[in-house]
């Protein structure tokens, strides 16, 4: 008898919870059986094709349609990278590519509420495109940058979706190189110091004070240039724009003597593309750190 898997537990077929009010059920237990389409929600990694791992493009070739967003402008060089990786790893005759048009997020005070809005916007639209683009047992993918579980909201939207309850599917995450491993590749340096924390924020987070707590501060997401205001001169900055494409940019250096020249390049990149995706790393000195660690491992094994 086949199985579901459900938040941590297997449940028979006959045993999974039905609800004769929900269309999703509905439609699931039509004629009798079990009917479920199948979303995939694929890290597709920073910009370079080549990040793509085998699980990936395995999952990849397990779809039966593929959803690109378009955000349109400038923005539409994303598309064509996604449908350059479609084309490179897909080995099934005539891919069905459903491209459909992203909403704007609307400008509010209340921020938490309009991003909550946004997201209910595009759940809303990958329903539609379930229902109209592929069968009820049907495999849909979502291609996502970097890593679906840092800084994206795609995990949040599918259960959004789920939690309409108008359409019968179940998801996976397959794991993808996000912007900060590629970060921290290009400058050969590790994430972490040595017993020190490390913080991934945002450049909104940043630019309201850097907390006491981390040596360390990863940002992901920096409109503001929430580094020029950091107010650590003597801290070391890693920074790098458009990881993995073409378009890469590396600067890296004491943070009072390079932050204007990164406010530059970030300026004339915006001009020149229409649009730009950075991420860094700033460290603060490493005189007066504590280790808090008693041990340092040698590699994973060795702290298992």
């Amino acid at each position: 008898m086949s199985r579901l898997r459900v938040q941590g537990q297997f449940l028979r077929r006959n045993d999974f919870p039905r609800d004769p009010c929900r269309d999703a059920d509905r439609e699931r237990w039509a004629h009798g059986g079990m009917m479920m389409r199948r979303v995939r929600v694929i890290g597709i990694g920073a910009g370079n094709p080549e990040h793509l791992t085998m699980e990936a493009v395995n999952a990849l070739n397990s779809c039966d349609a593929l959803f690109l967003p378009r955000k349109g402008g400038e923005k539409d060089f994303l598309v064509r990278l996604r449908e350059q990786i479609c084309g490179r790893y897909i080995t099934r005759k005539d891919p069905k590519l459903v491209h459909f048009d992203m909403p704007v997020r609307r400008k509010d005070s209340n921020y938490p509420a309009a991003v909550d809005d946004w997201h209910l916007a595009i759940a809303g639209i990958y329903e539609q495109l379930l229902a109209e683009e592929m069968g009820p047992e049907g495999t849909a993918g979502v291609l996502v940058w970097g890593d679906p579980m840092l800084y994206d909201s795609t995990i949040r939207i599918m259960e959004h979706l789920r939690d309409r309850g108008r359409i019968a599917f179940d998801y996976d995450v397959i794991p993808g190189i996000s912007s900060l491993q590629v970060l921290c590749a290009r400058h050969r340096i590790p994430l972490n110091r040595i017993g020190q924390p490390v913080e991934i924020t945002t450049g909104r987070r940043l630019a309201q004070g850097w907390t006491t707590g981390s040596a360390d501060v990863a940002v992901m997401l920096d409109g503001v240039q929430a580094y020029e205001g950091a107010g650590e001169p003597d801290a070391q900055i890693f920074w790098g724009a458009y990881l993995g494409t073409e378009m890469e940019i590396l600067v890296s250096g004491r943070l009072g003597d390079v932050a204007a020249e990164i406010s530059r390049l970030r300026q004339a990149a915006r001009a020149k593309h229409g649009w730009i995706m950075d991420t860094y790393l700033i460290r603060r000195p490493a005189s007066g750190l504590t280790a808090q660690d008693e041990t340092v491992p040698l590699n994973r094994e060795d702290a298992a």
